[in-house]
């Protein structure tokens, strides 16, 4: 798959860019603009053609917003970023705030002057984005102008063209599902819902819907493209045909009507009814046509989510298939890693990939590697750079978190590593975190269970020890498709409401982080599962099937801490990770497998 955008963008950020930027809002007669970290999709990951903010501000990371006006610029960061945000952007040019603790609708509430108009480019906003501007703007006196074309554009003199790679099919062989009962399944929901049709803005349901991958964007199959379904199950896909060929053409078959992006607005403003649009992910400029056309737009959940997260027998079996080959590579990499003196985790991480690149239907990472050695791995969204890359040192706790798309899966696994003998510390709170996954991965639960009613379980054994971690205990992964995908989450906030259904995929993955110290994190991907109900039962039960088959540092595990059924666990995925994986490593390789899977007592 291709490089990450932001390792594409040319020549130095600085005042020069930012002068020439307010050039041209001058010339516009806008006093100020907002530039997102964002693409017209709203994905975690954008093409080099979109990393508007990295080329003003220099700033890398992977959510960002910045504000220019005529006398001021800052750029707003979440927690994650803090650092990064200090060693790349010119505090010179740009004031620099935390969007949590300083958001920037209250610095534009300062900033912004009666008569002032601050210009937004309405396809990198959400509507909801867009009327929180509106209420500042409103707040202010000042006037939010929708540009029919981005100013930034304009200046960016050496911007990268937009992504054009070649779309394929994704065989019927590993979608389980072919596009055709799709759209039908679809176009019965959408009347079910008294819909006339959906708006589909997130690529990885446009993806999933036609059966479709695509290369546009790091880390993620995705084509980048728009579709506009109808009731009667027909879809209107706008995408360059330059991305297209006769067995594409002949792939998607009948009620498909292949159109370019341009056509997309003019297609818009001829639709009528009631349209469905994700108010997640929808452009702002898409809400404002279709009202302007006359249609009535429902703000809900995008049309695809729930059925793409709940994966068909052959999905699952891909996942599997996958998660075996994922194996294979961590654990010849775990064992390779015991015997070196003298590593870093730049060099961790690229051996990693070379070993997983050794694997059948391996298509790329499915996020940029996470190698965090002793105080970096406290990092929750750590990425090793020269600047900050460190040697595994003695006594040190090494986090690794990583993650591959295959054409059948796509795989997301943690594991924290001891570095030569761990301190009493360290093994007591790994030994908590375990026992939070292990209460996750046994877990039964009743159908109609959200992940947010799940989520204490993870964490009942850190609160008995007055700890806790900040982070989500999961989140959804696609079919060869976004390892970061909705609906379903586990989390103790709101997110976490969606009910947990059969076929979901989610991330099983507490941890702990002690700041300038080490971070723990386990990590494995799981799914949902019917599970029979006990005589006298009343209501249906799911359960989790855990789908990682790699093994969990034995050095790291304070045994005393854990009772005799977590005990009987961890023996038992010991032994189904070696039974799997022995039969297709070498004999080193099986040799210290075996030893890393040994009974705990």
């Amino acid at each position: 798959m291709n490089m990450a955008p932001e390792e594409m963008i040319a020549g130095p950020a600085g005042p020069e860019r930012i002068q020439a930027l307010r050039a041209e809002l001058a010339a516009r007669g806008l006093t100020g603009f907002i530039i997102p970290r964002a693409d017209e999709h709203q994905g975690e990951y954008v093409p080099a053609s979109a990393q508007r903010l990295a080329w003003l501000t220099g700033f890398t990371g992977s959510a960002g917003m910045a504000v220019v006006l005529a006398d001021r610029a800052a750029i707003f960061v979440d927690g994650r970023y803090t650092l990064q945000v200090e060693h790349e952007v010119d505090k010179a040019s740009f004031e620099i705030r935390h969007m949590v603790d300083q958001p920037m609708t209250r610095w534009l509430d300062e900033a912004l002057n009666r008569g002032d108009r601050l210009g937004f480019d309405p396809w990198l906003h959400t509507a909801d984005q867009a009327e929180a501007l509106r209420l500042v703007c409103e707040r202010t006196g000042a006037e939010l102008v929708g540009c029919d074309t981005n100013p930034l554009d304009a200046v960016w003199r050496d911007r990268p063209p937009p992504p054009c790679r070649p779309v394929v099919a994704q065989p019927l062989a590993f979608a389980g599902r072919n596009s055709a009962e799709k759209r039908l399944a679809l176009s019965d929901s959408l009347r079910a819902e008294r819909l006339d049709g959906a708006v589909l803005s997130d690529p990885a349901s446009v993806a999933w819907l036609l059966n479709i991958r695509g290369d546009d964007v790091a880390y993620v199959p995705l084509p980048l493209s728009f579709a506009l379904v109808q009731a009667d199950g027909t879809v209107d896909l706008f995408m360059e045909p330059a991305k297209t060929d006769d067995a594409l053409v002949a792939h998607l078959g009948d009620g498909m009507r292949l159109m370019r992006p341009a056509d997309f607005l003019p297609c818009l403003g001829r639709t009528r009814g009631r349209i469905r649009v994700d108010k997640s992910t929808v452009p702002a400029a898409v809400v404002q046509a279709l009202r302007d056309s006359g249609a009535s737009v429902d703000m809900g959940l995008d049309p695809c989510a729930l059925a793409k997260a709940c994966k068909n027998p052959v999905e699952l079996a891909g996942s599997r298939a996958a998660h075996l080959r994922d194996g294979v590579a961590m654990v010849r990499f775990l064992a390779w890693l015991d015997g070196q003196d003298e590593m870093d985790e730049v060099q961790a991480a690229e051996r990693l990939y070379a070993f997983r690149a050794r694997g059948d239907r391996f298509r790329g990472l499915s996020f940029p590697t996470i190698a965090g050695a002793g105080p970096n791995g406290a990092i929750v969204h750590y990425r090793s750079s020269p600047a900050t890359n460190r040697r595994l040192l003695p006594g040190q706790l090494f986090l690794l978190d990583s993650g591959a798309q295959y054409q059948d899966g796509t795989t997301d696994v943690t594991r924290t590593i001891a570095v030569g003998t761990p301190s009493a510390e360290q093994r007591t709170r790994f030994t908590l975190v375990l026992k939070g996954h292990i209460a996750i991965a046994t877990a039964i639960f009743p159908e109609g269970t959200t992940g947010s009613q799940l989520d204490v379980l993870a964490r009942q054994a850190l609160w008995r020890h007055g700890l806790d971690y900040d982070h989500g205990t999961g989140h959804g992964v696609g079919s060869y498709l976004s390892v970061h995908e909705g609906p379903q989450r586990i989390s103790k906030v709101g997110t976490g409401a969606v009910p947990l259904r059969a076929g979901m995929i989610v991330s099983n993955e507490p941890g702990y982080y002690k700041t300038g110290a080490y971070g723990i994190r386990i990590e494995a991907l799981v799914a949902v599962e019917e599970r029979p109900v006990p005589t006298g039962g009343e209501r249906p039960l799911l359960g989790f099937e855990t789908l990682t088959l790699v093994p969990i540092d034995r050095r790291l595990m304070d045994v005393a801490l854990l009772d005799t059924t977590e005990q009987a666990w961890i023996d038992t995925y010991h032994a189904r990770v070696y039974d799997d994986i022995a039969p297709l490593v070498e004999d080193d390789v099986r040799a210290w497998l075996q030893w890393a899977t040994a009974p705990i007592c």
